[in-house]
C-alpha cells in the first residue's frame, strides 16, 4: 500500500450542535462523526440518529459512525437507513461499526445475544454490501437468513460507503483485514498502531486481499493547552467518566493531550505508524472546545501537513 502526505484527512467527534457543526465545517475538516449507544452506562445519543443529524447540518464534510454497534441491529434496517443517507448526502456516509460489548445491557434489550456479536457483525458486513446492489437478493447465512430481499434505492456511493471496522483486538484486526475498507482503533498507542498495521497487512497477504484505498485510520482523545498538565487532567478526566476508570497514568500513551508541540509530536508519530485520517475527540471534562479546536487547526494540522511533505489545501 502506498500512502504520502496527501492522504492526510481530518475529522471530529461533534456533538451534533448545530452552531458547533457549522463552525466545524467551515474550518479545513475532512469529516464529522458521532457515536452512540441504545442502553449505555452513561447518557447517551444513538448512533444513526446523531449520523442524521450530521448529515442534516453539513454540506461538504463526509459524515460518519464512530461507531454503530452493528450486531445491535438488523442488517436490511442498517442497509436501508444508510443507503438512504449516502442519498441524502450525495454519497458522504463512512461507515464505521464495531462489535461493543462493554454494555452487556445493550445486548439484552435487543435480545442479542453477547457472546454472538462477532460471528453475527462477520456476516452482516458482507451481507450489508450485497443488500446495496439494490438487487433482490436470498441469504442463507445463520444469523441473517432471508429470501429475495430488495433494498433500494442503492447508495450513491459504488458498493455502498465504507465500512471501516473499528476494535482493538486482533478478532478486529482481521476482521478489518478481511471484510472492512478501513481500521479504526482507539485507545492506542501510536507503537500499538504500528503493530496494528503490520497484522492487518499480513493477514491480508495471506488471504489475497488487496488493501488499495484502505483507510487507516485512528480515533484519537485530544485536549491542547498552553499549560501541558491542564490538558492532561482535562482529558484523563474526560476519558475516566466515559469508561469509569483512572487515565491519568495511561493519558501520555493513549492520548494526543499537552501543548500544542507535545500534540504535535504525538500526531506526527502516529502518521509514521500509518495513520492517515485522523479523528479527534476534544476531550476538555466539560470545558469549552474552542480554544483546542483553534490550537488543532491553527497549530497542530499545519505542522502535521507540513511534515508529512505538503501545505494545508483549501477546505474540500
Amino acid at each position: 500500500m502506498s500512502t504520502s502526505g496527501s492522504d492526510i484527512q481530518i475529522g471530529v467527534v461533534g456533538s451534533g450542535d448545530a452552531r458547533q457543526v457549522e463552525e466545524l465545517e467551515a474550518r479545513r475538516i475532512d469529516s464529522l462523526w458521532t457515536g452512540g449507544h441504545i442502553a449505555s452506562r452513561n447518557p447517551s445519543p444513538e448512533a444513526m440518529v446523531g449520523l442524521a443529524r450530521l448529515a442534516t447540518l453539513t454540506e461538504r464534510v463526509r459524515v460518519g459512525t464512530s461507531i454503530l454497534l452493528l450486531p445491535l441491529y438488523p442488517p436490511a434496517l442498517v442497509a436501508k437507513q444508510i443507503a438512504d443517507l449516502d442519498r441524502a448526502t450525495n454519497g458522504r456516509v463512512m461507515l464505521g461499526v464495531g462489535i461493543g460489548g462493554e454494555y452487556a445491557q445493550e445486548f439484552r434489550a435487543v435480545q442479542v445475544p453477547i457472546e454472538e456479536r462477532g460471528r453475527r457483525t462477520n456476516e452482516m458486513i458482507p451481507l450489508l454490501r450485497r443488500l446495496w446492489t439494490a438487487e433482490e437478493i436470498t441469504h442463507s447465512g445463520r444469523y441473517y437468513p432471508m429470501d429475495d430481499v430488495k433494498i433500494h434505492p442503492a447508495p450513491v456511493q459504488p458498493g455502498g460507503p465504507p465500512i471501516i471496522v473499528a476494535g482493538r483486538k486482533e478478532p478486529a484486526m482481521r476482521r478489518a483485514a478481511t471484510l472492512g475498507d478501513g481500521w479504526f482503533p482507539y485507545l492506542y498507542s501510536p507503537r500499538r498502531y504500528a503493530d496494528s498495521v503490520v497484522t492487518i497487512r499480513q493477514i491480508a497477504d495471506e488471504t489475497d486481499r488487496d488493501l488499495s484505498g484502505f483507510h487507516w485510520c485512528v480515533w484519537v482523545f485530544l485536549n491542547i493547552n498552553p499549560e501541558g498538565d491542564t490538558a492532561r487532567e482535562e482529558a484523563a478526566r474526560t476519558m475516566g467518566g466515559t469508561y469509569n476508570q483512572d487515565f491519568r497514568a495511561m493519558i501520555d500513551g493513549v492520548a494526543a493531550a499537552g501543548t500544542a508541540a507535545e500534540v504535535t509530536a504525538k500526531v506526527q508519530r502516529f502518521y509514521d505508524a500509518g495513520a492517515r485520517h485522523f479523528v479527534f475527540l476534544p476531550a476538555t471534562a466539560g470545558a469549552d472546545q474552542k480554544p483546542v479546536l483553534d490550537r488543532l487547526f491553527g497549530d497542530v494540522v499545519p505542522a502535521l501537513y507540513e511534515y508529512a511533505g505538503r501545505r494545508p489545501e483549501t477546505a474540500r
